[in-house]
């Protein structure tokens, strides 16, 4: 086993896997930027380098000094977490050529993935259904007006190296698709430095589901069940929970053979995620893409399995075995997590960085589960994403698991910033939510009813 881990990341993910690294005996180092100085995960670990100014290029994206860091302290291995490096293949090449283990799949498989036309022709070839789309890149505008006559109005401009809802355009008309297009290549270009986009078929009214997958290198690979992350606004989630709640029997069981499937076929090993986009009317899935890297939202698939996830990615890339066969994996309950950010609802939801001159989490209860990075006094930078905890409730059924998190927000007191709690709150009251009654329109709906 590793006896030491740099985790290249910071906030609740940072702190996430220092914890389970405590747990299994192994030291941390924890990277900073001078803005994280006081941060919780530099103040954890066993140990802490600063790699950089407060600009994420100068510090969590800066490969070279992260690589420079695990060298001086020894290091084996490197935790990426999500977001920032935790999907770039360079820099899980980097760790490979100077004999650093990256807790992920391999740079190969990273690229495989990560360009979604070629992810897509992958699935195809394994025979797990995809949503009708163009066969491979749209070139230009001329190319993209005929592939959309094809496949009929709506349908989504992406980017094939897109990520966290950057370079994505709906386009419901003709008329639109030339400007569509051109914008989400600009933007795809700023964001991945990548131009190729692809074209799929707009599925309408559909429920965003992704399947929680596994895979070792002794070619293993088990699925933990599946989430509902339909929830989301400008394509970022804003509320998760496991299991889907309209989801039938047998379709859960062919999706999650599906997500099986797909990891076997790009030789997946270590976490990852499947997302599938589901139509209820028509209870057929699609495959979309598939996440290598731990997901914001695993905590609601470990509450229903009691698997440690973060514990799991660690034992695979020091070479062990998957500690669950397939069959071991049971679904229990239902759990739900809000994610809580500083920003002001009222306002658009503009980052509300600043001082947390009070705090009081929810942390007692039965099946009531905090992630933070966050404390009394710790003054929130204004240079990274805005999520400052999240909020995981387990209950024996989804009702139980919703009236848990009315209650673990109600005791979830921050002052000093602005926050999305009662945001949150509104939405577990909504008639609608609590009879599952949702999809990924859901939220567009809802805000422009919506008054704090």
């Amino acid at each position: 086993m590793f006896d030491k881990i740099l985790i290249a990341n910071r906030g609740e993910i940072a702190v996430r896997i220092i914890r389970a690294c405590r747990e299994m005996g192994i030291k941390t180092v924890a990277v900073f930027s001078e803005a994280d100085r006081e941060a919780l995960h530099t103040q954890l670990a066993d140990e802490a380098v600063c790699i950089g100014s407060a600009k994420v290029s100068d510090s969590y994206l800066n490969m070279a000094n992260i690589i420079c860091a695990a060298v001086e302290k020894k290091a084996q291995a490197i935790h990426p977490g999500f977001g920032f490096l935790s999907e770039n293949s360079t820099f899980a090449a980097m760790c490979e050529e100077c004999n650093i283990k990256f807790i992920g799949p391999s740079a190969k498989v990273i690229d495989a993935l990560g360009n979604k036309s070629n992810a897509r022709d992958m699935m195809i070839k394994a025979g797990v259904p995809v949503i009708p789309g163009s066969d491979g890149v749209i070139e230009d505008t001329a190319m993209a007006h005929e592939t959309a006559k094809k496949l009929g109005y709506p349908v989504m401009v992406k980017a094939s190296a897109g990520g966290g809802g950057k370079g994505i355009r709906i386009v419901r008309r003709e008329e639109e698709l030339d400007e569509a297009f051109e914008s989400a290549r600009s933007e795809t270009i700023k964001a991945f430095g990548d131009d190729k986009m692809y074209m799929e078929k707009l599925v309408e009214n559909a429920r965003h589901v992704e399947v929680q997958v596994l895979g070792d290198s002794h070619g293993n690979v088990i699925h933990l069940g599946e989430r509902d992350c339909s929830l989301q606004r400008k394509n970022q989630k804003v509320l998760e929970e496991a299991p889907c709640p309209v989801l039938p029997e047998d379709v859960r069981s062919k999706m999650c053979n599906s997500a099986v499937v797909a990891a076997k076929a790009a030789g997946y090993q270590s976490a990852g995620t499947i997302e599938f986009l589901y139509d209820e009317a028509t209870q057929n899935y699609y495959f979309m893409e598939m996440n290598t890297r731990i997901q914001v939202e695993h905590p609601v698939t470990e509450m229903v399995t009691g698997v440690d996830i973060v514990k799991e990615q660690i034992n695979i890339a020091d070479g062990k075995k998957l500690s669950f066969s397939q069959k071991d994996i049971k679904i229990s309950g239902h759990a739900i997590e809000c994610r809580i950010n500083a920003e002001n609802p009222s306002r658009n939801f503009a980052p509300c960085p600043g001082l947390i001159d009070y705090l009081l989490i929810p942390a007692g209860g039965l099946g009531v589960r905090v992630d933070t990075a966050v404390y009394e006094g710790y003054e929130i930078p204004p240079f990274y994403d805005s999520m400052i905890a999240k909020v995981i409730v387990h209950g024996n059924n989804r009702k139980e698991a919703i009236s848990k998190m009315k209650r673990a927000l109600y005791e979830f007191i921050i002052d000093g910033i602005n926050t999305n709690i009662e945001f949150q709150n509104s939405i577990l009251n909504n008639p609608d939510y609590q009879k599952g009654n949702f999809n990924t329109s859901f939220l567009e709906t809802f805000l422009a009813e919506w008054k704090e």
